[in-house]
């Protein structure tokens, strides 16, 4: 009789997964900037883009002009930076404390986030957003999504 185990890869330390953690921060809140650039028309250009790509066809339909819609984006950048930022504290002492319990948090966040951002993309006619979300999970969940080695 064979057992078949699964073993963790070398690489997969609380270690990596502590300095993982801020890469993950980092493509979070990275995006925070771009938004809120986007509440004033003078720099709005770059956001107006990013929008205009996500919800394919590239055809320069996307519009800022609405204020709700500027203030919804503020609102955005806002969330970005302090989920972001939230991520980037935990990877310390938290961390340290209950490594576990942090990647499982972060993982079930950005998952939580993947499966509604992709649902309310489909439901406002913009499902080529799914792939943008899915190179998003990609690089910011990265090893997390399995349990390091002690």
């Amino acid at each position: 009789m064979t057992s078949t185990t699964t073993t963790i890869p070398s690489h997969m330390t609380q270690a990596f997964h502590k300095k993982w953690l801020k890469v993950t921060a980092i493509v979070i809140a990275s995006l925070a900037p771009t938004f809120f650039l986007a509440t004033m028309d003078a720099t709005s250009e770059p956001a107006r883009w990013a929008l205009d790509l996500v919800s394919w066809p590239l055809d320069g339909a996307t519009t800022l002009d609405h204020p709700d819609t500027r203030f919804l984006i503020a609102i955005t950048a806002g969330l970005l930076l302090g989920w972001g930022a939230t991520i980037w504290f935990l990877s310390g002492a938290p961390y340290d404390a209950a490594p576990e319990a942090v990647r499982r948090s972060v993982l079930y966040g950005v998952l939580a986030w993947y499966v509604l951002d992709n649902l309310g993309s489909v439901t406002s006619g913009n499902p080529s957003n799914v792939f943008f979300n899915t190179l998003i999970l990609l690089v910011g969940v990265g090893p997390l999504w399995r349990p390091a080695r002690d």
